[in-house]
């Protein structure tokens, strides 16, 4: 590609940005693909000529895009954000044409001298105090730019780990033959039980011992906490030497009680670094300083301007009160790296863990100058509001609950009742991929996340996408709930309240549910053939069941499995396809039950299906039962516990499984294995979506 292509192709790329971001709001949020998709669309080998630009391009929209989560969809709201903005997005372009390497000083000036001037811009602008910054008096602080915030508080957790050492051994308290790694393995790492995944990752690489502390009724680190386990740890020889505070957990956004904690970090000596990931961006607003009270006491402090305020991955900035340790920490100074300037100069491949270091602060200063204070400050108020906005609309439907407080832009939510609704509501409102939401825990209890991440999100899109959750809500309380009530009734199933093992699932383009229960309840053996649904993928397919109608014919010659094989689908995915069928010919009573077992899975189950069409549905709360025990092509008459009349039967079986219907399903002990019931009323709802 000479200069004259690239500057066309520049162009193409841009405009293809541009249409990709401002039609994003039409694309499928969630990705429509399975693991390995992307073999089959690309050779298994490399080029060996080079390819027209044009057919590498084309491949974007082939390859790549069908397999892309839309982050910067205003209906991504799992995680927390990850933005963007045209100014970021050029000054990479600048970043990436420059190409420097910034480790030293000398090795490209302008990339330290910018990266210093933007940190202390951003610390003065989120309100850190003056110790922080490389313009301080002292002359100790300074802010650098990090990959990750994961990287950045292993960085504070090595330098901590180092000071601790040194410590140790300055007071005497260690013979000289006691190596550093045995001082690693008393060292002790603490955090709140809400903090990030990345603080237990980065223990294990320090090779040092981490506690995680009770969160109080807010979900908040405090300080009397902390100090207990401290005295705890010293009295049983261990040496406390870090604390990690978080501001903005992941799971709730809860804020941990900085004051108190840096107090006892004050108090004890011990490292204290402060983790505002996602909330940082918020401290740009002087509403959310509050929070900071207490950050004067930190050693290290550091969030993500990646996250909320616009400027793409990767960039984290990290600010240390005395750089000296930092230095001591990860000072490796061979002949090649020295320069003249050293001592006059800051060189920050001493501040972090890889040696080279990208241009990052350019698209950081772009964003500052395009937006000002002003323009960054309303963007995180806009994204606050939108999910109050959000929060009120959860407040108006009484089948919801907000176990915690809206806290910035993050609103937790969940289905009254037990975690299984809210577990299934989570997956219905990802199958569709108009929208995408992720989970949490707190205290047991199963929540789902919904987070304002992008730009071009409006009261609009919160209606929008509030509409879908509020009905598929709906759906599930009318569907799964009542259905768990009515299986707790029968008294082959009453321990199904209590038991963990059992799962449930609705399939919305069949219109019908599953149940997977246990086999000591359904009464199969464990070497039954076909598929045990509570390990299998199939319990929750996304690609669509086939409909009845695209069956292969069938014939008397022709067996279920046959029939099965010919359709391409496995086990139940087979039988939902059916059973779609089946609700749509049954569909002639008002209050008829259909129930469909699907605990265990055959493929001469599936091509019996078709057969059950014409089932005759004249009585009411008839059932329909698959059962284990007919035999191929046989008729059952079933009396039920209060000897009434069975219902009208009409069964036509091929394989292993047939069909039968009963009056009365609570006082027919002898069936426990029903997998699903839904009413006439619920089948019309779910089809409404």
């Amino acid at each position: 590609m000479d200069v004259q292509e690239y500057q066309q192709r520049g162009k193409e790329v841009v405009d293809f940005i541009v249409e990709y971001l401002t039609t994003i709001r039409t694309r499928r949020t969630f990705p429509d693909v399975q693991p390995g998709y992307m073999k089959s669309l690309v050779p298994d080998e490399a080029p060996e000529e080079g390819e027209k630009w044009e057919d590498i391009f084309k491949d974007v929209e082939r390859v790549i895009l069908p397999g892309v989560t839309h982050w910067q969809s205003p209906h991504m709201h799992a995680y927390f954000p990850a933005l963007n903005s045209f100014p970021s997005l050029l000054g990479d372009m600048v970043a990436d044409a420059i190409s420097c390497l910034g480790f030293t000083w000398a090795s490209s000036p302008a990339c330290t001298e910018l990266e210093i001037i933007v940190m202390d811009w951003l610390g003065a602008m989120i309100g850190l105090p003056a110790s922080f910054m490389h313009r301080n008096e002292n002359g100790k602080g300074g802010g650098v730019l990090q990959g990750t915030l994961s990287e950045a508080t292993l960085v504070a957790m090595f330098a901590a780990r180092y000071r601790a050492i040194r410590r140790e051994r300055e007071r005497g308290n260690l013979s000289d033959d006691v190596s550093d790694g045995a001082i690693c393995s008393r060292l002790v790492v603490y955090c709140s039980d809400q903090a990030h995944s990345s603080i237990e990752k980065n223990a294990l690489i320090a090779l040092v011992k981490l506690r995680r502390l009770q969160s109080d009724e807010r979900y908040s680190m405090r300080g009397n906490a902390l100090r207990k386990a401290i005295d705890e740890d010293e009295k049983n020889g261990l040496i406390p030497f870090f604390v990690c505070a978080t501001l903005g957990t992941t799971g709730v956004c809860a804020f941990d009680n900085l004051d108190e904690i840096g107090e006892v970090c004050e108090e004890k000596k011990l490292w204290l670094h402060v983790d505002a990931a996602y909330a940082g961006t918020a401290f740009l607003c002087p509403e959310y300083r509050p929070h900071l009270k207490g950050v004067d006491k930190a050693d290290t402090f550091a969030f993500n301007p990646s996250k909320w305020m616009m400027v793409h991955f990767d960039c984290t900035a990290l600010w240390v009160k005395d750089r000296e340790v930092l230095e001591n920490t990860f000072c490796v100074n061979p002949l090649y790296l020295k320069h003249e300037k050293q001592g006059m100069a800051v060189d920050f491949m001493n501040w972090q863990i890889p040696l080279s270091r990208r241009f990052r602060a350019i698209k950081l200063w772009f964003v500052i100058r395009s937006f000002g204070i002003k323009g960054l400050q309303e963007h995180v108020r806009k994204g606050v509001r939108l999910a109050k906005y959000f929060e009120s609309l959860l407040r108006t439907e009484p089948i919801f609950e907000i176990p915690v407080e809206c806290n910035l832009s993050l609103v937790v939510f969940r289905l009254k009742g037990k975690n299984f609704l809210t577990e299934e509501l989570l997956r219905r409102v990802n199958a569709t991929g108009k929208l995408y939401v992720v989970p949490a825990a707190i205290n047991g209890l199963y929540v789902i996340r919904f987070t304002v991440t992008s730009l071009n999100t409006t009261e609009d899109d919160i209606v929008k996408d509030w509409r879908l959750i509020c009905s598929m809500g709906n759906a599930v309380m009318r569907c799964l709930s009542p259905l768990r009530r009515r299986i707790a009734s029968w008294p082959a199933a009453a321990a199904f309240e209590a038991r963990p093992d059992v799962y449930m699932a609705l399939y919305t383009e069949s219109k019908m549910a599953a149940l997977a229960i246990p086999d000591e309840l359904d009464g199969y053996s464990s070497d039954t053939d076909g598929v045990d649904f509570r390990k299998s993928p199939n319990l929750y397919p996304r690609k669509p069941f086939i409909p009845t109608d695209k069956m292969s014919p069938e014939s008397d010659e022709q067996s279920g499995d046959e029939r099965l094989n010919n359709g391409s689908q496995k086990g139940i995915e087979m039988v939902n396809g059916h059973s779609n069928g089946l609700c749509n010919d049954a569909d002639k009573s008002e209050d008829d039950v259909f129930c469909h077992h699907m605990t265990k899975g055959s493929k001469s189950r599936g091509g019996s299906m078709p057969h059950l069409n014409g089932l005759s549905v004249e009585v009411t709360k008839n059932m329909f039962i698959h059962n284990n025990n007919v035999t191929k092509g046989s008729h059952h008459d079933v009396q039920n516990g209060l000897e009434e009349k069975p219902a009208e039967v009409s069964v036509a079986s091929r394989g292993r499984f047939g069909a039968l219907s009963v009056a009365k399903e609570s006082t027919y002990t002898g069936v426990v294995n029903i997998c699903h019931c839904s009413t006439k009323a619920d089948m019309a709802a779910t089809q409404k979506q």
